[in-house]
């Protein structure tokens, strides 16, 4: 069998174990029918930590310039191996990334790790500018909840900025919180204002 001639794509492999199963991914059911032009990207803890998050946004400009991407899943801790994945994605527009973790206080002493990197998804979509879509793989032998749906239904949503680069702080005691708006153009400025006193008094929170 000939295999099929493919092109470029960047591949982000990811942490644990999505590394094993997507290299016996690409052994049993890609490699032996396609031939591919890989930019591999590794954005596992311990290379994250090491690069300083450098290698995500890297792959991020690769996948820019190549079109497309795979990334496999990762542990998300705090941002530097992020930044060269999405340089390399922004390249060559392609992609492909594993699963990555997110890491909090524990895995950060698990993989003695510099700091908290933060989510290498995050870093990617923000250079990338990109929106998220969900889309179900549907498969014969598999019961769909409503037999009669036939075609997958595709979820886009907004995943750059907005919460993902909100600001978050702790707020020490009673007080007042202000919020201001001044216009560049030289317009009255907006300001809102809060007590925190009540929350406090209450134990709720504030949003």
């Amino acid at each position: 069998m000939k295999k099929i001639q493919g092109g470029d794509l960047v591949e982000m492999q990811g942490d644990e174990m999505t590394r094993v199963i997507w290299d016996l991914i690409k052994e049993k059911l890609i490699f032996p029918y396609v031939n591919l032009n890989i930019h591999f990207f590794d954005l596992g803890i311990e290379n994250r930590d090491k690069t300083d998050d450098r290698v995500t946004i890297e792959a991020a400009e690769a996948i820019k310039k190549y079109n497309v991407g795979i990334k496999c899943a990762t542990i998300t801790p705090d941002e530097a191996l992020t930044i060269e994945a999405a340089e390399a994605i922004k390249k060559y527009n392609v992609g492909i990334k594993c699963a990555t973790i997110t890491p909090d206080e524990a895995r950060v002493n698990e993989f003695k790790l510099k700091k908290m990197w933060k989510s290498p998804n995050g870093t990617i979509r923000n250079i990338l500018g990109g929106t998220v879509f969900r889309e179900p793989i549907i498969v014969k032998n598999i019961p769909r909840l409503v037999n009669t749906w036939t075609k997958p239904i595709i979820i886009g949503r907004h995943a750059h900025a907005d919460q993902y680069k909100a600001t978050d702080f702790v707020v020490p005691g009673a007080g007042k919180l202000e919020i201001r708006f001044i216009p560049e153009n030289g317009g009255d400025m907006i300001k809102h204002v809060s007590l925190l006193h009540q929350q406090l008094v209450d134990s709720t929170d504030l949003h």
